[in-house]
């Protein structure tokens, strides 16, 4: 096995496809309290930061909208209920994990998505593959700083020489320095890999077979 023999994950635009149903929540708020709607393509360039930025970049006037509050929670509501609709694991994705925990690998997902949704698709798409799933908390700062990952780190009893992250955005970019621990960025996701590129991403996979090489090949 390679020298890293844990990996971290990212979970909207990494490992999962779940633009439609954030999406389709984002929308379902919008048109109750009568707000202009998104295209998936707007709503791609809103996700990352949790789902409280989320809104905030979704809803006009963002925390100064006087129902922001309630627009929050709604989504939440509905999300937790919708957040399988459309969703599904990135190609190619599900014979990685298989053959990763087959070979030893410990894995865990880490995320600004809040923490019931996080362990609740973690469940039903990942196990037994990965078991553990962090999400977004009061008790844990929110990626970009590291303490979700050290979170996982101590959940998996390892160090972070044994590490490596995968994400989609220039938020895991920063999270995995702020971890101490190298980054694969990864172009199927939210982000194109010139974004990716131009917010310092050192190791780029276009598919998840050449996510495979690089990781053999380089850790």
């Amino acid at each position: 096995m390679p020298t890293k023999n844990t990996i971290i994950f990212d979970l909207d635009g990494t490992l999962l496809d779940t633009l439609a149903d954030l999406a389709g929540s984002v929308n379902y708020v919008m048109e109750k309290y009568n707000l202009p709607t998104h295209t998936n393509d707007r709503v791609r360039q809103m996700v990352g930061n949790g789902v409280t930025v989320l809104m905030e970049r979704a809803v006009p006037g963002g925390r100064s909208f006087a129902a922001f509050e309630s627009c929050l929670k709604d989504f939440k509501e509905h999300y937790e209920i919708h957040k399988k609709d459309l969703t599904k694991p990135f190609p190619g994705i599900m014979d990685f994990l298989k053959e990763a925990y087959e070979s030893g690998y410990k894995m865990a997902v880490v995320s600004n998505k809040f923490d019931l949704a996080v362990k609740g698709l973690c469940e039903d798409f990942f196990s037994p593959y990965i078991t553990t799933a962090i999400g977004e908390s009061a008790q844990t700062a929110p990626k970009p700083a590291p303490d979700t990952v050290f979170k996982a780190m101590e959940e998996l009893h390892v160090s972070p020489s044994q590490c490596v992250y995968v994400g989609d955005s220039d938020v895991d970019i920063v999270t995995a320095q702020n971890a101490g621990i190298p980054c694969i960025s990864v172009s199927w996701g939210f982000r194109s890999r010139q974004f990716l590129e131009e917010h310092g991403a050192i190791t780029i996979a276009d598919s998840v077979e050449e996510f495979c090489n690089v990781l053999k090949k380089e850790f």
